[in-house]
């Protein structure tokens, strides 16, 4: 049974920063690019960031471009998302995601391309 399990969400001042994980099981994690999504209340979900299954290829939204660095380790199937400088507007639930593309550079933004999903993880950023 695949999991993700997202940890590190919170409360933060605007300005502040938050290190969010995803540890997944249940998959070859290496088969995977993996990618981070938000959905803020009343508004669809909506691409962060995503990383291909070796760590060699990025690829962020603008919004958080500069800001956020997406990465991965490989050896703890973990995915992790660093957000400095948060505003207001990064407030939402943040959900990690698998795409299945094996040792590809390949990474989407788009979210119907994803395989499996965890229960996400709250973020509030107070101004």
């Amino acid at each position: 049974q695949v999991q993700l399990v997202e940890s590190g969400g919170g409360l933060v001042q605007a300005g502040g920063s938050l290190r969010l994980s995803c540890e997944a099981s249940g998959l070859t994690f290496t088969w995977y690019a993996m990618g981070w999504f938000r959905q803020a209340p009343g508004k669809e979900r909506e691409f962060v960031a995503a990383v291909n299954w070796s760590g060699t290829n990025t690829h962020y939204a603008d919004s958080v471009k500069g800001r956020f660095t997406i990465s991965r380790d490989n050896a703890k199937n973990t995915v992790y998302l660093q957000m400095n400088s948060l505003k207001p507007e990064d407030t939402a639930l943040y959900y990690c995601a698998a795409d299945y593309t094996p040792y590809s550079s390949t990474v989407i933004s788009s979210p119907n391309e994803y395989d499996y999903w965890g229960r996400g993880t709250q973020v509030t950023v107070s101004s």
